[in-house]
């Protein structure tokens, strides 16, 4: 199985687990079955069943926007990172 690596404030979605095991083939699978273990992420990482587009995944060190986006292949080893954009700066 995979493992999706949840940023700290998501973690309340996910019972304060830091990383979740996942199954699927690809980037949208492993996602697919995240929300499904944790319904109450889904909103806060898609829209209209779209990947929203402050949310990023890497697929170990690889944005997957640079690769096949949710369509990317990824191996039963492999380790995926949630990180959602940060906005701000100073006034």
């Amino acid at each position: 199985m995979a493992n999706i690596k949840v940023p700290t404030p998501l973690r309340v979605y996910t019972d304060n687990e830091a990383q979740i095991s996942v199954s699927g083939d690809t980037v949208g699978a492993a996602l697919s079955d995240l929300v499904n273990q944790y319904p109450e992420l889904k909103p806060h990482l898609f829209q209209d069943d779209k990947l929203r587009s402050f949310v990023n995944v890497f697929v170990e060190d690889e944005d997957i926007r640079f690769l096949d986006g949710t369509d990317t292949e990824i191996d039963d080893d492999a380790n995926l990172r949630i990180i959602p954009s940060i906005a701000g700066g100073a006034s």
